[in-house]
Order: C-alpha cells, then structure tokens, then sequence
C-alpha cells in the first residue's frame, strides 16, 4: 500500500484505504454508513467525488427527497423497478443500453445531462450502428428519464435531442395467393417438430407475437367456444380472441387439459432460433423476399384490413395503445392498387 494512501477526514466524511480500494464512512441522523467508492487507491480525487455523491444521496433520503442517479444507475433502479411489470424482452434491450452502450454518459448525473453531451454520445454511438439503432438508444434513454421525472429525481428531462429521420421502406406481409403455399412447406419442414408449424399458424392465424406464441397454454383455450386468452401479453392485458377453424381443427386432436401448446421434443418451449430456420427456408421456398417472423403479426393485420375489418378493431386485435402503431403494420397490396385503378379508368372512360 502506498504511503500516501492513510486514512483522513472530508468534511463530515472519513475516508480510508481497504485493499485495492477507497472506502467511505459518515453518520446521517445517528445512522451509521459505510461505503466502497470501487475507485482504487491512486485516484483520490474521484473516490472523494464518489463519496461525496453516497453522502448526498443519503442525506435527501434522510428528508423524504429521491436523489437525482447518474444515468448508468438510473438505467439499474429502471430495471429493478420494471422487471416484473414489463416483458422479459423489453427489459433485457433497456439493460443492455444502460450497460453497455452509455458511454461518457454512465456516469454523469442525470440533472447534469445536456443536449450537446447526449448529441457527442450518439455521435460516437452511430460510428458502430445504423441510424435506427440510434432512435432505439436515444428513447431509452429518454424513457429513463422521464420515469426519473415520475420518480421526483429530476424536474423534467435535461436535454432535447430529435430523432433522425429514417426513410421507410416496405417490410413486406405473406401476400394471401401464397399463404396456402407458405403453410405446406412450413408443414414440410417441421415435419420432425409439428410445434414450430403450430406456433407459425397462431402467429399469422391470430396474431399473436412470437414469445406469445412459443409460451402458448392449453388452459388459455377455449375449445367449446372457439376462443383463445392469451395469460401473458406484452401489454399486460388478456383479452378472448376467436380462433379461426383452420387453426381449431389442428388443435382439437391435440387438446389437454394444461401445459405448453406449442412445446417441443423435450417438453420445453422452442428456441426462437429453430423456428426463424424454418420460417427462412419456407419464405425462400416460395420466392418470398427476406422476411421476419414478426412479420407474419403484420400479414395478420393486413388480411383483415383487406377484408374490411376497421382499424379501430384491428388495433384492438394487436393490443396497440396507440393506433398509429397499427397503422404501420397495415402493408399495401399494389394488385389492388392497380385493380382499382383499371375500375376508375372504366368509370371516367378514360379506361379501356
């Protein structure tokens, strides 16, 4: 240990060396703490700022007041808060921004948060990704700072940072000439694990997502009454949904009393790698362009956009909060496009 490193006094603080690092203690309201600042001995001046930081925070909590985090442990309180209360999915992306990808910013408090400061950051985010990883990365960490807003840790969110402007493109649906198509050779190549074909027909049949889909139970269906209750949603809200008869008798024959659906060989649910294998070569199989499997939840939509099904009803179908969303899933078949055009071009004689 170095001869420097000794124990000393910070105002009300002690600090002292205890192995590779320097550590805090102080008394709030007669409450004894003691803290490691994880800052080794040759940096004192940041292991002072740590400690200082320790002392603050538990002084407002002394006074009933929420301590204002560094962005780094604010992205940890977020998902300590939110682990049971949003999807597994969701928390783990947030996570991994708060992780690996803050950058500068990890340690800055969240108060002292600029526009220039998250711009910088973002600058050097965007050297690595494309630009719609960047909108990704900039509103999670708007969304962990506006539940510090909720929280009482900030006042309101320090910065103002656009998104950048992303030009859409058509992801493209499972157009409805080549569905049948799509189903049989899905049937062909799952021919060893019926259950990935299965957890492709509730995904474009009812729409549900992928996880939802792969987690599917049996006590969830409604076989007398043809309805499906999905018990774990993004959404958090379980609603009834009709199962179309194509889908009702594939089931019928399998139907138990509880357990997984859509479980494979081992009785466990399939990995989300198995069924994007199979989905790939059956897209490919028919000349279909590279599709997701996400995609099928838009074919959904668009089908029953392309039945007459309102928009209202179809955002209820896919639990969207805001129809917007809906509306972005909605795809565009250019054979009606054109079928209506040849129908107007009658109607004003400007047709043949």
């Amino acid at each position: 240990m170095p001869l420097e490193a000794k124990s000393y006094r910070l105002g009300p603080l002690t600090l002292f060396p205890r192995g590779p690092y320097w550590h805090c203690r102080y008394q709030i309201d007669g409450a004894r703490k003691q803290y490691t600042t994880k800052e080794p001995l040759h940096k004192r001046d940041a292991a002072e700022t740590r400690a200082l930081q320790f002392f603050e925070a538990d002084r407002l909590r002394a006074r009933g007041v929420e301590p204002c985090p560094t962005l780094g442990a604010a992205f940890a309180l977020w998902e300590q808060t939110h682990i049971l209360r949003k999807s597994p999915k969701h928390v783990a992306n947030v996570a991994s921004i708060g992780r690996l990808h803050l950058g500068a910013l990890k340690d800055t408090l969240l108060k002292d948060l600029t526009t220039a400061a998250v711009e910088m950051e973002l600058s050097r985010f965007l050297e690595d990704h494309a630009p719609s990883f960047g909108n990704i990365w900039l509103s999670y960490i708007r969304l962990v700072c506006k539940w510090a807003v909720r929280r009482g840790m900030i006042r309101r969110v320090p910065f103002d940072v656009p998104f950048a402007r992303i030009k859409q493109r058509n992801k493209g649906i499972i157009p409805t000439a080549k569905a049948r198509q799509w189903l049989e050779e899905v049937d062909f190549l799952a021919a060893n694990e019926p259950s990935i074909a299965m957890i492709l027909r509730l995904q474009i049949g009812l729409g549900l997502r992928g996880g939802e889909a792969r987690l599917a139970r049996w006590e969830w269906l409604d076989l007398e009454r043809g309805l499906y209750t999905p018990g774990d949603t993004k959404g958090g809200k379980a609603w009834p949904r009709p199962v179309p008869p194509w889908i009702l008798d594939r089931l019928r024959p399998l139907a138990k009393a509880s357990g997984w659906m859509t479980a494979g060989r081992r009785g466990r649910p399939v990995s989300t790698a198995r069924i994007k294998r199979v989905f790939d070569k059956a897209c490919q199989a028919v000349g279909l362009p590279k599709l997701t499997p996400h995609r099928l939840r838009a074919t959904y939509a668009t089908w029953l956009s392309e039945e007459g099904v309102p928009i209202q009803d179809i955002q209820k179908a896919l639990e969207h909060k805001d129809i917007r969303t809906t509306a972005a899933y909605l795809g565009s078949d250019l054979g009606r496009i054109a079928a209506a055009q040849e129908r107007l071009g009658r109607r004003t004689g400007l047709g043949r």
